[in-house]
C-alpha cells in the first residue's frame, strides 16, 4: 500500500498541521474537503500557517471519493453533521485517521463507515489562531501518535503512513497502545485544558497555584477510575505520553481560546462524557460534574444570556 492522496476535513489549528507537513511532498495530491463558501473562501485565500500561506487542493466530497487517506481534524460538535461528507469521501480502500479530541470520534465514525476504515490516532500540538493564522512550534510539537487496535500492530497502511510521514516537517511515531495513548491525550486535555478554561488564566497556573493543582489533580483521579473500571491501563504509556507539548506559562489550550473567541467549547466530549460515563459505572464524578457546568455557564454568559440591564425583576438568593 502506497498513500497518493490525502484530504483532511477541517482546516482549523490542527488540520493546519497535516497541511503544513505534507504541502511540500510533491508525490501525493493534498487536498481539504469542504463546499460552499468555505471552499471558496479556501480557494481565494488558502490556509495562512506560521507565516506562510499554502493553497492545496479543494475538493468536495464526491471530488475527494476513494482518497488513500482521510484525516478528520473537526471540532467535536460538527461531526455528526459531516458524516455524510465522510462517507461520500470514503472509498473501498480508504483508510481514516481522526486527530479530533475526546475517546469516541473513531467509534462514531466507524459507525458510518465501517471501523475496517478507522486507524486510530491522536495528536498532540498546541497550535492557536491569531490574525495572521495558526501558529504552533514545529520543532516542541510532539505530533501525531497512531497504530492498530489489534494485532498485527505493523500493518501495511501503518507502514503506509509512517512512509507518507517520513522526511516532512511531521513528528509522529506509531504504537501498539493506541488506545491507552488516546486516553491519556484525553486525560491531559481534561485535567489541564478545563480548570484554566474557567479561571481565564495560562497553563502556569498549574505550576504556581496549589490550589488549581488540586482542581487539576481531583479531574484526573476521577478520570483515572473510569478508565481503571474500562480495562484501560494507563500505565502502560505513562512514559511516552504523560506530557503534552511544551508551551509558555501564558499559553491557554483549546477550551480557553474558545471561550475568547466567544465560541461554544467541547465541553460535552470532556467532562460531559466523564459525567455519563462515570454515572453508567456507579462512580461519583463531583470534580467533572462542577466542572461541566461552569464551562457550560460561561458558555451562556458569551452568549449574551447575563448582560443584565438593572430593568430586570428582581431575584432573590436561594
Amino acid at each position: 500500500m502506497k498513500i497518493k492522496s490525502v484530504a483532511v476535513l477541517g482546516a482549523g489549528a490542527v488540520g493546519s498541521y497535516v497541511i503544513w507537513g505534507l504541502s511540500e511532498k510533491s508525490d501525493i495530491r493534498l487536498g481539504v474537503i469542504a463546499e460552499g463558501e468555505r471552499a471558496e473562501r479556501l480557494k481565494k485565500n488558502g490556509r495562512a500557517i506560521n507565516g506562510k500561506t499554502y493553497h492545496p487542493e479543494v475538493w468536495t466530497p464526491d471530488e475527494a471519493h476513494d482518497v488513500d487517506l482521510m484525516v478528520i481534524a473537526l471540532k467535536y460538535g460538527s461531526l455528526e453533521g459531516a458524516l455524510e461528507s465522510i462517507q461520500k469521501a470514503t472509498g473501498e480502500h480508504t483508510a481514516i485517521m481522526s486527530l479530533m479530541n475526546g475517546i469516541d470520534s473513531e467509534e462514531i465514525i466507524g459507525r458510518t463507515v465501517g471501523m475496517e476504515h478507522v486507524l486510530p490516532a491522536l495528536i498532540k500540538v498546541a497550535s492557536h489562531k491569531e490574525e495572521d493564522g495558526y501558529h504552533f512550534d514545529p520543532p516542541t510539537t510532539l505530533g501525531i501518535i497512531f497504530g492498530e487496535p489489534s494485532a498485527p500492530f505493523d500493518s501495511e497502511r501503518v507502514k503506509a503512513v509512517e512512509e507518507l510521514f517520513a522526511d516532512t516537517g511531521i513528528h509522529f511515531r506509531s504504537t501498539e497502545y493506541i488506545q491507552e495513548e488516546i486516553w491519556c491525550k484525553f486525560c491531559l486535555n481534561v485535567c489541564s485544558n478545563l480548570p484554566q478554561a474557567i479561571l481565564g488564566a495560562g497553563v502556569g497556573c498549574y505550576r504556581d497555584s496549589v490550589h488549581m493543582k488540586a482542581i487539576s489533580d481531583g479531574l484526573k483521579r476521577e478520570l483515572e477510575a473510569v478508565a481503571q473500571a474500562k480495562g484501560i491501563d494507563m500505565s502502560k504509556t505513562e512514559s511516552s505520553s504523560g506530557r503534552g507539548s511544551a508551551v509558555p506559562p501564558s499559553a491557554r489550550y483549546s477550551t480557553l481560546q474558545d471561550l475568547d473567541a466567544g465560541c461554544h467549547t467541547e465541553i460535552d466530549m470532556f467532562s460531559g462524557a466523564l459525567v455519563r460515563m462515570g454515572k453508567e459505572l456507579g462512580i461519583p464524578m463531583p470534580y467533572n460534574e462542577y466542572t461541566y457546568h461552569m464551562i457550560k455557564a460561561l458558555e451562556e454568559k458569551n452568549d449574551g444570556k447575563f448582560d443584565y440591564t438593572g430593568k430586570e425583576e428582581l431575584t432573590w438568593s436561594k
